[in-house]
């Protein structure tokens, strides 16, 4: 009888294994499907002559992202212990995790795959780093912005990572970011406010006596798919990040995840209509499409301790501080094209502090030196990096070729040649 039931306690631990192990890959692909949601967001917010090129920055970016994570990224951010460089091509990323470990019984026994754990917090790191690629969109080398990608995926974001996540004094302090409104989000703003300074704003953004100048995008069926699609990698975003399922109290977790997830998306977009409408006069669909993000970014910071009506009342706040931060940014000249600095940055800090509302064991205290910690190194050393690589190989385009649109110039090819989009 005793061997039995050590043979069933093994085979249950067996199963909660290759659960949580398979829960984690399919959020990473929920995530990684986010890869597409902001190609498309963007390729429809820009200009039809910078379509291509936008594409083939989110395309790029996601490879290269994948790729620094691998070589250094994941490494240095949890110090992984493979061993020596390339032991089998997996020391990088630590040893996998063996059956006499997960059947151990230790109270820190491994209960999901390593390599789920990285493929998981790799899609993260792309996440990021796409953050960047629609504020700096229309004016930008292509060539600029993916060294600057590597940089990004491989250093910067990993070591505010190592400092939150990974363990370090940031997370010995307090810090609680559940999902990354800061950790990734805030993070992609800092880095894209500090090119969008460095880069200047486009041709005809801003003219005399403080005139703003509407650029409208030119796809809007295709920036609206685009925050269908992040809407939906989001409850990977969030979901994955409880990190198990195998048991009734995660399973309850996940799905008040999801539940808080959806309804703080929800409440972002109504706001933001509402506002619009007052403001405006008018039903803006931009505006109401960044509400929903921003009602996702809001709640990513504490999506399981907040009631379904707390979330919305998180994310329907983030619909109207995104409304107000896209109008003050274009008064003080910051050019962004898609409103990434505004949602991801602007409103990941309110879902930061929104964090000790709901949550009992978080703090204002930690929760604001984690906000000025990873904005300010983020920000400095992205700012280093802008600045060397404008010295270097420069980072913007010609007037000239800014006007013709950056398809033809950096990519050599329109997305809607029959409308002949360069001769206009």
């Amino acid at each position: 009888m005793e061997e039995l039931l050590l043979t069933t306690a093994s085979e249950v631990k067996h199963l909660a294994y290759a659960i949580d192990t398979f829960y984690f890959l399919i959020c990473g692909a929920l995530v990684m499907w986010m890869a597409a949601g902001f190609a498309m967001l963007e390729a429809g917010l820009v200009r039809a002559k910078n379509t291509t090129e936008i594409l083939t920055k989110n395309v790029a970016l996601y490879a290269i992202a994948c790729t620094m994570y691998l070589l250094c990224g994941y490494y240095i951010m949890y110090s992984s212990d493979g061993g020596a460089i390339f032991p089998n091509f997996g020391g990088l990323i630590g040893t996998e995790n063996s059956v006499a470990e997960v059947l151990s019984g230790d109270e820190d026994a491994p209960y999901y795959s390593m390599r789920s754990d990285f493929f998981f917090q790799v899609v993260f790191v792309a996440t990021c780093m796409s953050i960047v690629s629609g504020a700096v969109a229309e004016r930008m080398k292509l060539w600029a912005f993916l060294a600057f990608a590597v940089v990004m995926t491989g250093f910067i974001y990993p070591v505010s990572g190592f400092w939150t996540w990974g363990g370090g004094f940031l997370s010995e302090a307090g810090f609680s970011d559940y999902a990354g409104s800061g950790i990734v989000h805030m993070a992609g703003a800092a880095a894209a406010l500090a090119g969008v300074i460095v880069l200047g704003a486009r041709k005809g953004k801003y003219g005399k006596d403080g005139q703003i100048n509407a650029i409208p995008g030119a796809n809007m069926p295709l920036a609206t798919l685009g925050t269908l699609i992040l809407w939906l990698g989001w409850f990977g975003f969030n979901g994955g990040s409880e990190l198990k399922m195998s048991n009734i109290d995660s399973a309850n977790n996940v799905a008040q995840v999801f539940v808080n997830t959806n309804a703080a998306a929800a409440a972002g977009v109504i706001a933001a209509l509402i506002f619009a409408r007052l403001w405006f006069k008018k039903a803006d669909l931009t505006m109401a499409l960044n509400g929903a993000l921003a009602g996702l970014v809001a709640i990513t910071a504490g999506p399981l301790t907040p009631s379904a009506p707390a979330a919305a009342f998180i994310g329907a706040i983030g619909g109207l501080i995104v409304v107000v931060s896209i109008i003050m940014l274009d008064k003080i000249k910051i050019d962004d094209p898609v409103g990434a600095i505004s949602v991801h940055g602007v409103v990941g800090i309110w879902g930061l502090l929104a964090v000790p509302l709901t949550n009992g064991d978080a703090n204002f205290g930690s929760q604001i030196l984690g906000i000025v910690v990873i904005f300010a190194w983020v920000f400095i050393a992205s700012l280093i990096v802008w600045v060397i690589l404008k010295a270097i190989m420069g980072i913007r385009v010609t007037e000239e070729e800014e006007y013709a649109g950056v398809d033809l110039a950096e990519c050599g090819m329109e997305a809607y040649p029959e409308f002949a989009t360069s001769k206009k």
